[in-house]
């Protein structure tokens, strides 16, 4: 990190490509992140108890082991976005990550100045409880503030039941709201709905 720059704060880092590290480090440094890379899930979770990180980018190899890793993350109340690397991404992946605590879900091969793009957003927004993700639906109808909130509880994970007692409404309201997301999205469900939020503008190599 360029010396006359005040930190953004640190990202943990899980990567098993060793070019893929370097390009994060010097691009996330660049922009006053300090990286701290981590060889498994178990060092990087005993350094998250220890502090708490700006952000977490964590690879999910073919085992999905690294579902574990994240779903130990939030089960001890790291409140720190976690952003989901994958080579073999699905929308089922992408799916499980989401319900499993991810903030994103992140196709390789990537863009290292996208990918810093959207650990900003994602801290941001982190920052921001409630905040619309109306910027991952570019293009549709703008959403209501009802809306996007339900649409982040959609894109956590949770089902109508869980978003009308977080949201105190009945589940008939939720469903609602969610008819409308899904209209005003041009999706058929939402699992399409997450094809939409995470498929779109993914990057690729340069």
């Amino acid at each position: 990190m360029p010396g006359n720059m005040l930190s953004k704060g640190e990202i943990f880092v899980i990567d098993t490509d060793a070019a893929s590290r370097e390009q994060l480090s010097t691009a996330l440094q660049q922009n006053a992140y300090e990286v701290i890379c981590f060889a498994d899930g178990a060092s990087l979770l005993s350094a998250a108890r220890a502090r708490m990180p700006a952000c977490v980018l964590l690879e999910l190899p073919p085992d999905r082991s690294g579902l574990d890793v994240l779903k130990r993350l939030r089960g001890e109340n790291c409140m720190a976005p976690v952003l989901v690397t994958s080579a073999n991404g699905s929308i089922a992946m992408a799916v499980d990550a989401i319900k499993s605590g991810a903030a994103d879900f992140i196709e390789k091969p990537f863009r290292t100045h996208d990918i810093v793009g959207r650990i900003d957003a994602a801290i941001d927004e982190f920052a921001q409880p409630g905040a619309s993700r109306q910027r991952w639906l570019t293009g549709c109808e703008p959403l209501t503030a009802r809306e996007g909130d339900v649409l982040e509880h959609l894109a956590a994970g949770l089902t109508n039941k869980e978003i009308a007692r977080r949201m105190h409404l009945s589940a008939r309201t939720v469903e609602g709201y969610r008819a409308s997301i899904l209209k005003k999205a041009g999706a058929r469900n939402v699992t399409d709905l997450l094809r939409r939020i995470f498929g779109q503008d993914s990057p690729t190599q340069a």
